[in-house]
């Protein structure tokens, strides 16, 4: 048997806005706002629908109030100025037609075992770097020409600065940890996990496959005619869910004639409860099915770690409110 340890700590909490120049395009808002809490959206707006939606079940409770409906404001003001924005950008680039995109991203990540936390600030067109917020020296940073002179507006607009320092230096990461703990109170009211038994084919190996379940920790154990087998058996590493639950696989290596002459249990310890699942033809089959399970979550992990690194920023605004009030709701044209 073997005890897992909880070996992801780094946690980032993003927003990003995103706003289209051109007005009709199938299927696609104009402006959309997505936040996302370890690389799964928590909550979505779009210039449509016009109203902020929770993505998590997690999150229902905490968007029927007050400071849901503040955030849902927030983005309404934000997509006006960004309207106003793009065009004076695409003035800047001196396109006069086509399709262009201004994006924001920003937030901040934050690890639980050193406690080191940063923010990120940071503005693109078309795909490309425009702006970024140095947020050692709280100053706008401009990577074209064309960016020049919002940055000189931007930095002296000592208040909109005085407040973001506030806000990334510790009110982003406060809610960052407020958000981590609605998710783990949730997950750990339904963590339990499912345990199967997968096969591919008779002549190949058993796989006990955990998943669902929460906290990290968990003991997976084959036993061979009630005493622990750990010969011809893999233990499998431990995998993050994209809902924030984990799962994990033991494999069992034996010939078909030694699951008909012996009697094989897989056994799960999971926070003092004890799954088991007998091994069986028919508790095999029943699980057949279920085999795209195993595959498709090793994708998923993938795709969330690609994620954290292709973006390393973004997040919900502040309880605070200021003029800009972190959507820039002032215009970046003079």
């Amino acid at each position: 048997s073997q005890t897992v340890i909880l070996m992801w700590s780094l946690h980032t909490f993003i927003t990003t806005y995103t706003e289209i120049s051109e007005e009709k395009i199938t299927g696609i808002p104009k402006f959309f706002a997505v936040t996302t809490l370890d690389g799964r959206q928590i909550d979505y707006y779009d210039s449509e629908i016009k109203k902020l939606i929770p993505r998590q079940d997690w999150m229902k409770e905490f968007a029927s109030g007050d400071r849901f409906k503040e955030y849902t404001e927030i983005r309404e003001r934000v997509q006006q100025t960004n309207k106003i924005n793009i065009h004076f950008l695409m003035q800047q680039f001196n396109h006069s037609h086509g399709v262009h995109t201004y994006q924001r991203t920003y937030g901040c990540d934050w690890d639980d075992e050193t406690r080191y936390s940063r923010g990120f600030d940071q503005y693109g067109y078309d795909g490309e770097d425009l702006i970024s917020l140095d947020v050692k020296k709280f100053q706008y940073i401009t990577h074209v020409p064309q960016g020049l002179i919002t940055t000189v507006k931007w930095n002296n607009n000592t208040a909109q600065l005085e407040f973001l320092k506030q806000y990334y230096q510790l009110d982003c990461v406060n809610w960052l940890k407020y958000l981590l703990m609605l998710r783990k109170v949730d997950l750990e009211r339904r963590g339990t996990p499912e345990v199967s038994l997968l096969q591919k084919d008779p002549s190949s190996p058993v796989l006990c496959h955990a998943t669902g379940f929460y906290p990290a920790a968990v003991t997976i154990t084959w036993l061979k005619n009630g005493q622990d087998h750990y010969e011809d058996v893999d233990l499998g590493e431990l995998l993050p869910n994209v809902d924030g639950t984990f799962q994990k696989s033991s494999t069992l290596n034996i010939i078909p004639e030694e699951s008909k002459t012996n009697r094989y249990v897989c056994e799960v310890e999971h926070k003092g409860r004890t799954f088991q699942k007998i091994l069986t033809e028919d508790e095999i089959k029943s699980n057949t099915s279920k085999l795209i399970v195993v595959f498709t979550p090793f994708l998923k992990a993938f795709l969330f770690i690609f994620y954290l690194r292709r973006y390393e920023c973004c997040c919900m605004c502040s309880k605070q409110k200021t003029a800009n009030e972190m959507g820039i709701t002032s215009s970046v044209k003079n």
